[in-house]
């Protein structure tokens, strides 16, 4: 038989999720597994929501739409956005399966093969992956714990070459939790507008701020850096609707018309009933999410505590999100359980198997030696997923 594409056998599975694969397993085989390893809030969606879907099934709103999305959504959005500063058209707007799914699109909108895509590190794996299946080369830029895993414009500056067409950069950030300030942007994106490169902008957390910091939209930098960004968000990680698959990609018209052609092509919108149901969360009371933002933030103050008084493990405190990078330097070379642990991978699998909790390994995420804890789970979960942590350790 003739080979299967080279770029599509490069292409990797993604950690996360196969993590949480694992996990699933082990549960569904009797074991008492506590799983931190998927970014998926644990909170129903809110009601007002949910009725929405249910009377868009009713009200026969069931058939194909525009593969941009339905104009009432595009329109909300565009709303929204205004709300907070950002000046779209809803022709502007790109309604995508999910946040991923828009930024596989915008990807898939900008890159020729070889071009080069610039990834801070850590990353979001997927971003990695998505560079490689749309014929991009990522070029990975290292922030360590020491730069609170954020890069500087000098070091985003020096990885700059002719073949470069764009960053990604996620703000709030998966996996770190850290978020960029708006002068540590605008000296980022001073950069970007320089060398003219384009700005996929992953912003899915943004609601998701803590301690009284600001957040600040890349895309609020003027029209220069506007009218060069691809800006991605979609209601699974503030509304708690993960599973209804709806994301939007904002950017100027040019671009907003060619992933609308794209999807045309390839999987058409998402489900009509999803969008109906993300017009009334957009469009709808807000308290929820406000609701859904405090109760992390507790979940974080508490998960950091714990982690920072164990022996041996330690995390600096995330800003957004709902994440935190666990340091293991400490335990490698150690042996945990009867299991040797070399790296972020063995004590990943060691927690699985022998202490029953499921965490992500961040070598994955351009991280070496840190794993990734969720606290989009409940207290109950977290505080017995600490303890066996501690536990597992200590003995």
């Amino acid at each position: 038989m003739k080979p299967v594409s080279k770029i599509a056998e490069a292409v990797r599975a993604s950690t996360t999720l196969a993590v949480d694969s694992l996990a699933k397993q082990m549960k569904a085989d009797g074991y008492d597994v506590v799983g931190f390893g998927t970014g998926e809030p644990d909170f129903q969606t809110p009601e007002n929501i949910n009725l929405a879907g249910i009377e868009a099934i009713r009200a026969g709103k069931t058939k194909y739409t525009p593969s941009a999305g339905i104009i009432p959504l595009r329109k909300a959005i565009a709303e929204q956005l205004k709300s907070e500063g950002l000046d779209y058209d809803y022709t502007q707007i790109v309604v995508a399966s999910g946040a991923k799914h828009s930024l596989f699109i915008a990807l898939s909108a900008l890159t020729d093969p070889g071009d080069e895509i610039i990834l801070p590190a850590p990353y979001w794996v997927s971003y990695y992956e998505m560079i490689k299946m749309t014929g991009g080369v990522p070029v990975v830029v290292s922030a360590g714990e020491d730069q609170n895993f954020k890069i500087t414009a000098q070091q985003l500056e020096a990885a700059v070459t002719n073949k470069t067409k764009c960053v990604i950069f996620n703000n709030p950030s998966n996996p770190t939790g850290m978020l960029y300030s708006r002068d540590e942007l605008k000296a980022l994106v001073d950069v970007c507008v320089k060398h003219d490169l384009y700005i996929i902008a992953d912003e899915i957390y943004y609601k998701l701020v803590y301690d009284g910091l600001e957040f600040t939209s890349i895309a609020s930098f003027g029209d220069d850096v506007k009218e060069r960004t691809l800006l991605i968000n979609g209601v699974s990680k503030s509304y708690a609707m993960t599973g209804w698959r709806v994301g939007y990609c904002a950017s100027n018209k040019q671009l907003a018309k060619i992933m609308s052609n794209y999807l045309s092509h390839s999987t058409g919108a998402p489900s009509t009933i999803s969008q109906w149901a993300a017009v009334e969360a957009i469009s709808g009371p807000q308290d929820t999410v406000e609701t859904m933002r405090l109760e992390f933030l507790k979940r974080r103050d508490y998960i950091v505590d714990r982690i920072n008084a164990i022996p041996g493990v330690s995390c600096v405190k995330p800003e957004g999100a709902f994440y935190v990078m666990m340091n293991i330097e400490k335990l490698i070379g150690r042996t945990l359980g009867s299991k040797l642990i070399e790296n972020d991978d063995d004590f990943a699998v060691a927690l699985l198997e022998m202490a029953l909790v499921a965490v992500v390994p961040c070598s994955g995420f351009g991280a070496k030696n840190f794993v990734r804890w969720s606290y989009a789970a409940s207290m109950e979960n977290i505080e017995k997923g600490l303890n066996r942590l501690e536990k597992f350790i200590s003995e």
